[in-house]
């Protein structure tokens, strides 16, 4: 579905300042139009429903009752930022979506059709009988391989972003942590997702809106399940982790590794390859 040419609300505005901005989280399931794909999880199960979503992940999901709302927040981005260009009080928002990574292609790639300017987080809601591993994954450089680190090094973000389309369809090669990844993939694997005793969440600085779909395609290629993940877009980690408490945390910044400590969890800094 289509939308007009007038209702395209991406603002082109970098990560806000999480000090100064006003953070607003909506739902997928708001923001746009899910009332089909959620009967079909009520009725045919989530792997039924995560088969739809994956055959249909380049076909964008309809608007939903909150997405004007969203057009309008954006609007005043837009605005606050004509008048000053350095503007740090705006709005900041966040796409809360239960669908599990694997079948969340299709809500950033609805996303990147409307122009929806947001930070994505996919979060299944799984209670656990007991506490289990939780163990968090950066992406670039640690479970994924440096590549696009590289061409972020010589170019900048906009010649990564440029490169990551270019290469969405071509799996990212392996980084360092990625066996140690699959490993704990296959243990996950002899159990039901309920009742696992581990948890694996990845926590990337990429954009879930201009840089998600490769890492998506990538995890989903190498059969590996990840049960959270977070797109940071630039902002800090340490929030999130404070909310995950992981177990060990493995990254290969130092910065996130001290954010990480400045919240209480446990980090593993992972060296670039010499």
């Amino acid at each position: 579905m289509a939308e007009p040419e007038s209702t395209v609300i991406n603002t082109n505005v970098n990560q806000k300042d999480p000090s100064k901005a006003l953070v607003i989280a909506v739902t997928t399931r708001a923001i746009f139009n899910l009332e089909k794909e959620h009967k079909l999880y009520l009725e045919k199960g989530k792997e039924e429903y995560t088969r739809h979503q994956q055959a249909n992940q380049d076909k964008p999901l309809p608007p939903g009752t909150a997405f004007a709302f969203i057009q309008a927040v954006q609007y005043v981005n837009k605005k606050m930022l004509e008048s000053n260009p350095a503007e740090k009080d705006l709005f900041d928002i966040l796409v809360l979506s239960n669908n599990s990574p694997e079948s969340g292609a299709r809500i950033i790639n609805s996303a990147k059709h409307y122009g929806v300017s947001a930070a994505l987080i996919f979060q299944q809601e799984v209670q656990a009988s007991s506490t289990p591993l939780r163990v968090v994954f950066d992406g670039d450089a640690v479970l994924f391989s440096d590549e696009t680190d590289q061409i972020f090094q010589e170019h900048g973000l906009e010649g990564a972003v440029r490169y990551e389309q270019a290469m969405e369809a071509v799996p990212m090669g392996e980084g360092p942590l990625k066996t140690f990844a699959m490993h704990l993939g296959k243990m996950r694997r002899k159990f039901s997702q309920e009742k696992s005793p581990i948890r694996t969440y990845l926590v990337t600085a990429r954009s879930g809106r201009d840089m998600g779909i490769r890492a998506i395609k990538t995890l989903r290629e190498w059969g590996l399940a990840i049960d959270e993940a977070f797109f940071m877009d630039g902002a800090p980690k340490g929030p999130i982790l404070a909310q995950i408490q992981p177990h060990i945390f493995f990254d290969d910044g130092l910065h996130n590794i001290q954010g990480a400590q400045n919240v209480g969890v446990p980090s593993a800094w992972v060296p670039s390859c010499c």
